[in-house]
Protein backbone atom coordinates (compact mmCIF):
# COMPACT_ATOMS: atom_id res chain seq x y z
CA UNK A 1 0.00 0.00 0.00
CA UNK A 2 1.20 3.61 -0.60
CA UNK A 3 0.59 6.67 1.46
CA UNK A 4 1.08 9.98 -0.21
CA UNK A 5 0.13 13.61 1.29
CA UNK A 6 -0.66 15.95 -1.29
CA UNK A 7 -0.32 19.71 -0.61
CA UNK A 8 -2.77 21.70 -0.72
CA UNK A 9 -3.83 25.57 -0.04
CA UNK A 10 -0.80 26.61 2.28
CA UNK A 11 0.07 24.19 4.90
CA UNK A 12 -2.76 21.31 4.14
CA UNK A 13 -1.83 17.60 3.52
CA UNK A 14 -5.14 15.33 1.53
CA UNK A 15 -3.73 11.91 2.22
CA UNK A 16 -3.85 9.49 -0.67
CA UNK A 17 -3.82 5.99 0.22
CA UNK A 18 -3.41 3.74 -3.22
CA UNK A 19 -2.64 0.50 -4.06
CA UNK A 20 -1.93 0.77 -7.49
CA UNK A 21 -4.85 0.74 -9.09
CA UNK A 22 -7.43 2.17 -6.58
CA UNK A 23 -7.57 5.00 -3.97
CA UNK A 24 -9.09 6.26 -0.78
CA UNK A 25 -8.21 9.92 0.12
CA UNK A 26 -9.15 11.85 3.82
CA UNK A 27 -9.87 15.20 3.64
CA UNK A 28 -9.78 16.83 0.31
CA UNK A 29 -10.43 20.55 1.12
CA UNK A 30 -9.52 20.60 -2.73
CA UNK A 31 -10.23 18.35 -5.70
CA UNK A 32 -7.65 19.51 -8.28
CA UNK A 33 -4.55 18.03 -6.20
CA UNK A 34 -6.81 14.81 -6.10
CA UNK A 35 -7.75 14.53 -9.77
CA UNK A 36 -4.44 15.33 -10.79
CA UNK A 37 -3.09 12.28 -8.63
CA UNK A 38 -5.67 9.89 -10.07
CA UNK A 39 -4.86 10.97 -13.18
CA UNK A 40 -0.91 11.05 -13.13
CA UNK A 41 -0.77 7.26 -11.34
CA UNK A 42 -3.47 5.82 -13.27
CA UNK A 43 -5.92 5.38 -10.33
CA UNK A 44 -8.96 5.09 -9.12
CA UNK A 45 -10.99 6.88 -6.23
CA UNK A 46 -13.08 4.30 -4.12
CA UNK A 47 -13.93 6.67 -1.00
CA UNK A 48 -13.43 9.73 0.55
CA UNK A 49 -12.95 10.13 4.42
CA UNK A 50 -13.34 13.10 6.19
CA UNK A 51 -12.82 13.96 9.57
CA UNK A 52 -14.77 17.40 10.14
CA UNK A 53 -16.49 20.09 8.56
CA UNK A 54 -14.16 22.88 8.09
CA UNK A 55 -13.79 24.18 4.84
CA UNK A 56 -10.01 22.72 4.26
CA UNK A 57 -11.45 19.66 4.43
CA UNK A 58 -14.61 19.48 2.60
CA UNK A 59 -13.97 22.16 -0.03
CA UNK A 60 -13.21 19.52 -2.33
CA UNK A 61 -15.74 16.73 -1.51
CA UNK A 62 -18.50 17.07 -4.26
CA UNK A 63 -16.45 17.94 -6.82
CA UNK A 64 -14.68 14.24 -6.04
CA UNK A 65 -17.89 12.33 -5.73
CA UNK A 66 -19.56 13.92 -9.14
CA UNK A 67 -16.07 13.25 -11.06
CA UNK A 68 -15.41 9.76 -9.37
CA UNK A 69 -18.75 8.41 -7.93
CA UNK A 70 -16.32 8.06 -4.81
CA UNK A 71 -18.34 7.21 -1.90
CA UNK A 72 -18.00 9.68 0.86
CA UNK A 73 -18.30 9.20 4.90
CA UNK A 74 -17.83 11.46 7.15
CA UNK A 75 -19.15 12.11 10.88
CA UNK A 76 -23.09 11.97 11.66
CA UNK A 77 -22.75 14.85 14.38
CA UNK A 78 -21.69 17.30 11.40
CA UNK A 79 -22.95 18.74 8.52
CA UNK A 80 -21.80 17.25 5.85
CA UNK A 81 -21.64 17.09 1.96
CA UNK A 82 -24.63 15.76 0.00
CA UNK A 83 -24.22 12.49 -0.23
CA UNK A 84 -22.47 11.57 2.72
CA UNK A 85 -22.61 7.94 4.78
CA UNK A 86 -22.34 9.27 8.40
CA UNK A 87 -20.20 7.02 10.53
CA UNK A 88 -19.58 7.27 14.18
CA UNK A 89 -17.83 5.32 16.99
CA UNK A 90 -17.80 1.50 16.60
CA UNK A 91 -18.47 1.96 12.74
CA UNK A 92 -16.22 0.38 10.60
CA UNK A 93 -15.42 1.16 6.66
CA UNK A 94 -13.88 -1.24 4.35
CA UNK A 95 -11.72 -0.02 1.84
CA UNK A 96 -8.81 -1.36 -0.27
CA UNK A 97 -9.15 -4.62 1.83
CA UNK A 98 -8.88 -2.98 4.92
CA UNK A 99 -11.13 -2.51 7.79
CA UNK A 100 -11.25 1.69 8.98
CA UNK A 101 -12.08 1.67 12.42
CA UNK A 102 -14.24 5.41 13.28
CA UNK A 103 -13.23 7.02 16.36
CA UNK A 104 -14.92 9.65 17.83
CA UNK A 105 -12.85 12.39 18.69
CA UNK A 106 -14.16 15.67 19.23
CA UNK A 107 -12.68 18.72 20.78
CA UNK A 108 -11.65 20.70 17.58
CA UNK A 109 -15.46 20.30 16.41
CA UNK A 110 -17.96 18.78 17.99
CA UNK A 111 -18.29 16.18 16.15
CA UNK A 112 -14.65 15.46 15.07
CA UNK A 113 -14.07 12.01 13.92
CA UNK A 114 -10.78 9.94 13.34
CA UNK A 115 -10.45 6.64 11.03
CA UNK A 116 -7.76 3.82 12.18
CA UNK A 117 -6.88 1.52 9.70
CA UNK A 118 -4.74 -1.93 10.56
CA UNK A 119 -3.77 -3.75 7.22
CA UNK A 120 -2.56 -7.19 7.15
CA UNK A 121 0.56 -6.14 6.78
CA UNK A 122 2.25 -3.04 7.92
CA UNK A 123 2.32 -0.06 10.50
CA UNK A 124 -1.27 1.22 11.09
CA UNK A 125 -2.58 4.27 9.72
CA UNK A 126 -4.72 6.84 11.71
CA UNK A 127 -6.25 9.87 9.98
CA UNK A 128 -6.59 11.92 12.49
CA UNK A 129 -7.65 15.44 10.94
CA UNK A 130 -6.83 18.64 13.20
CA UNK A 131 -7.44 16.67 16.52
CA UNK A 132 -3.30 15.34 16.92
CA UNK A 133 -0.65 17.10 15.05
CA UNK A 134 2.79 16.14 15.34
CA UNK A 135 4.20 17.72 18.60
CA UNK A 136 0.48 19.57 19.31
CA UNK A 137 -3.19 19.17 18.92
CA UNK A 138 -5.96 21.38 17.27
CA UNK A 139 -7.67 24.21 18.99
CA UNK A 140 -10.97 23.75 20.55
CA UNK A 141 -13.28 25.91 18.27
CA UNK A 142 -16.05 23.57 19.50
CA UNK A 143 -15.88 21.12 22.43
CA UNK A 144 -13.74 21.21 25.14
CA UNK A 145 -10.15 20.99 27.67
CA UNK A 146 -12.13 17.52 28.98
CA UNK A 147 -13.47 16.20 25.72
CA UNK A 148 -9.97 17.23 23.53
CA UNK A 149 -7.63 15.34 26.64
CA UNK A 150 -10.75 12.18 26.43
CA UNK A 151 -9.63 12.42 22.61
CA UNK A 152 -5.93 12.88 22.72
CA UNK A 153 -6.23 9.55 25.53
CA UNK A 154 -7.86 7.52 22.90
CA UNK A 155 -5.62 8.19 20.31
CA UNK A 156 -2.45 7.88 22.82
CA UNK A 157 -3.22 4.80 23.22
CA UNK A 158 -2.90 2.86 19.87
CA UNK A 159 0.13 1.12 18.87
CA UNK A 160 3.12 2.41 18.97
CA UNK A 161 4.21 2.02 15.01
CA UNK A 162 0.33 3.72 14.01
CA UNK A 163 1.34 6.34 11.29
CA UNK A 164 0.06 9.73 12.62
CA UNK A 165 -1.25 11.29 9.20
CA UNK A 166 -2.34 14.84 10.46
CA UNK A 167 -3.91 17.66 8.09
CA UNK A 168 -1.31 20.15 8.34
CA UNK A 169 2.05 20.68 8.50
CA UNK A 170 1.98 22.79 11.71
CA UNK A 171 4.80 20.35 13.09
CA UNK A 172 7.77 22.89 13.13
CA UNK A 173 5.98 25.71 15.33
CA UNK A 174 4.85 22.81 17.78
CA UNK A 175 8.12 21.56 18.73
CA UNK A 176 8.85 25.23 19.36
CA UNK A 177 6.48 25.37 21.56
CA UNK A 178 7.13 22.01 22.53
CA UNK A 179 10.91 23.09 23.72
CA UNK A 180 9.10 25.98 25.96
CA UNK A 181 7.15 23.70 27.66
CA UNK A 182 9.87 20.58 28.11
CA UNK A 183 13.43 22.25 27.07
CA UNK A 184 15.22 19.05 28.76
CA UNK A 185 13.63 16.23 26.54
CA UNK A 186 16.44 15.09 24.74
CA UNK A 187 13.97 12.80 22.23
CA UNK A 188 12.47 16.17 21.43
CA UNK A 189 15.38 18.02 20.78
CA UNK A 190 16.49 15.03 18.34
CA UNK A 191 13.23 15.00 16.52
CA UNK A 192 13.11 18.85 16.35
CA UNK A 193 16.51 18.73 14.26
CA UNK A 194 15.23 15.79 12.25
CA UNK A 195 12.06 17.71 11.29
CA UNK A 196 13.63 21.13 10.22
CA UNK A 197 16.24 18.94 8.00
CA UNK A 198 13.42 17.59 6.30
CA UNK A 199 11.34 21.46 6.13
CA UNK A 200 14.66 22.37 4.79
CA UNK A 201 14.70 20.02 1.78
CA UNK A 202 11.05 20.80 1.63
CA UNK A 203 10.16 17.38 2.53
CA UNK A 204 7.06 16.79 5.20
CA UNK A 205 7.54 15.89 8.60
CA UNK A 206 4.55 13.47 8.05
CA UNK A 207 3.10 10.81 9.34
CA UNK A 208 4.82 10.60 12.86
CA UNK A 209 4.20 7.58 14.62
CA UNK A 210 2.46 7.27 18.08
CA UNK A 211 5.12 6.16 20.10
CA UNK A 212 7.22 9.44 19.63
CA UNK A 213 4.67 11.30 19.80
CA UNK A 214 4.11 10.08 23.26
CA UNK A 215 7.60 11.42 24.07
CA UNK A 216 7.68 14.47 21.92
CA UNK A 217 4.08 16.08 22.26
CA UNK A 218 3.07 18.03 25.82
CA UNK A 219 -0.57 17.71 24.65
CA UNK A 220 0.16 13.69 24.82
CA UNK A 221 2.22 14.46 28.22
CA UNK A 222 -0.16 16.45 30.81
CA UNK A 223 0.05 13.68 33.23
CA UNK A 224 4.02 14.16 33.36
CA UNK A 225 5.38 16.46 36.01
CA UNK A 226 8.05 18.79 34.37
CA UNK A 227 4.64 19.28 31.68
CA UNK A 228 2.46 20.06 34.15
CA UNK A 229 4.64 22.59 36.11
CA UNK A 230 5.26 24.43 32.98
CA UNK A 231 1.22 24.59 32.61
CA UNK A 232 1.01 25.65 35.84
CA UNK A 233 3.78 28.55 35.72
CA UNK A 234 2.07 29.68 32.80
CA UNK A 235 -1.58 29.57 33.99
CA UNK A 236 -3.88 32.70 33.80
CA UNK A 237 -5.48 31.08 37.25
CA UNK A 238 -4.91 28.39 40.01
CA UNK A 239 -4.01 25.51 38.86
CA UNK A 240 -3.71 21.79 40.24
CA UNK A 241 -0.84 20.10 38.57
CA UNK A 242 -2.77 16.91 38.91
CA UNK A 243 -5.65 17.70 36.90
CA UNK A 244 -4.79 16.54 33.61
CA UNK A 245 -7.82 18.64 32.22
CA UNK A 246 -6.61 21.31 33.58
CA UNK A 247 -3.00 20.94 32.06
CA UNK A 248 -4.39 20.59 28.75
CA UNK A 249 -6.59 23.58 28.76
CA UNK A 250 -3.20 25.54 30.19
CA UNK A 251 -1.56 24.61 27.32
CA UNK A 252 -3.87 24.93 24.68
CA UNK A 253 -4.25 28.62 26.43
CA UNK A 254 -0.78 29.06 26.08
CA UNK A 255 -0.02 27.94 22.69
CA UNK A 256 -2.79 29.94 21.56
CA UNK A 257 -0.78 33.44 22.13
CA UNK A 258 3.08 31.50 21.59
Amino acid sequence: MNLLPLPAFSDNYIWMLHNAHQAIVIDPGDAHPVLQALDRLGLQLQAILVTHHHADHVGGVEALRLATGASVYGPALEAMPQGTTPVQQGDQIQALGTPFAVLDVPGHTAGHVAYYGAPAQGAPWLFCGDTLFSGGCGRLFEGTPAQMLASLDALAALPDDTQVCCAHEYTLSNLKFARAVEPDNTALLHYQGVCEALRAKQQPTLPSHIGLERNINPFLRTRVAQVAAAAQAHANAPLNPLDAVAVLAALREWKNQF
